[in-house]
């Protein structure tokens, strides 16, 4: 039985220029992760989850099933991702000759931001590698993973959450255009977790919005030559250079600062529901930094000490939000 998983993560800052040949920094939560056991099989077995049900106790349970997960559960994307896999082997050569039986389970809240699609993507490649012995360079792997959502779903997503996922920690990361396009990935350079502030990440636990349905309209604007949307997301990319040089040099007021800015240059070019700026202006009125771990539902900051983590806690609670501390090891 093969066990594998990988886990939530959080970008707090340059997002969401990843998808816009920018710049970013993220870091991994492993309070929450998917999870894929796989065993040898006489056929190829994907197991249906209850996200995957067709079963429902009356309409209203179907509305409002699909109104937090969305009309797919996890196995379109496992598909998806054996699929790639499959492309992947075929490109080198290599013979796949065994079936199995492919089973998952994710405690990542859906749809608010915390990239658990690329987390059920990343720990199934992380199974097949291992089932089949085949490795897929660490440099590589991440591309691997997006093209499953992007090339087979049509998902509009960048590289940012599958490069996390695969690297762990806290990273830095670089997607210079013409490495990019030439070479299929960016620079990716860790940043010591211990050099991190106090964290907080708050999510809501009645909010779920489709990732690549809010990233359509920035990516509408910047198809279409939009300079102030494109101007916007080269001052976002911007601050992930000054956000990692801030945690190199323990600046946390600066760090703080640039987290708060990344989330102001991100209102200039996308509507934020007023839910999410909820959210955001509860814990700013904590004295704690607010900015999104992704695409809306979950925000991530810094707070000074355990007497504003209190008060986060109790402010936050009061509008149905969840406040955790992120473990990255």
């Amino acid at each position: 039985m093969i066990d594998s998983r990988a886990y939530a993560r959080a970008g707090f800052l340059g997002n969401p220029s990843d998808g816009y040949f920018g710049k970013t920094v993220s870091l991994i939560v492993k309070n929450f992760g998917a999870q894929i056991l796989l065993y040898e099989s006489p056929e190829l077995t994907i197991e249906p989850q209850e996200a995957d049900s067709n079963n429902f106790r009356n309409i209203y349970h179907l509305k409002d099933t699909v109104s937090l997960i969305g009309y797919n559960g996890g196995i379109p994307l496992i598909k998806a991702t054996i699929k790639k896999f499959c492309d992947y082997c075929d490109k080198q050569g290599i013979r796949l000759s065994k079936n199995f039986t492919l089973r998952y389970h994710s405690t990542i809240p859906r749809q608010v931001g915390l990239a658990g699609s690329s987390a059920i993507v990343i720990a199934t490649l992380r199974a097949l590698m291992q089932f089949y012995k085949v490795e897929i360079p660490a440099i590589d792997l991440p591309t691997v993973a997006l093209e499953a959502e992007t090339q087979e779903m049509g998902i509009n997503a960048g590289l940012q959450d599958r490069v996390i996922q695969c690297y762990e920690g806290c990273v830095h990361m670089d997607f210079n255009k013409e490495q990019v396009l030439s070479k299929g990935h960016g620079t990716y350079t860790p940043i010591d977790p211990a050099l991190l502030p106090k964290l907080y990440i708050a999510y809501k636990t009645d909010l779920g919005k489709v990732s690549g349905k809010v990233l359509n309209e920035i990516r509408a604007k910047y198809d279409k030559g939009d300079e102030h949307t494109i101007s916007t997301l080269s001052k976002i990319a911007a601050l992930a250079d000054e956000g990692r040089d801030a945690i190199l040099a323990r600046d946390y007021e600066r760090l703080g600062q640039a987290i708060n800015q990344n989330f102001d240059y991100r209102c200039e070019i996308m509507k934020i529901s007023d839910s999410n700026m909820e959210l955001i202006n509860t814990a700013r009125a904590c004295g704690a930094s607010a900015t999104f771990t992704g695409s809306g539902g979950s925000i991530i900051g810094i707070y000074k000490d355990d007497e504003m983590l209190k008060r986060l806690v109790y402010s936050l609670k009061k509008i149905n939000s969840r406040v955790i501390k992120p473990y990255l090891i």
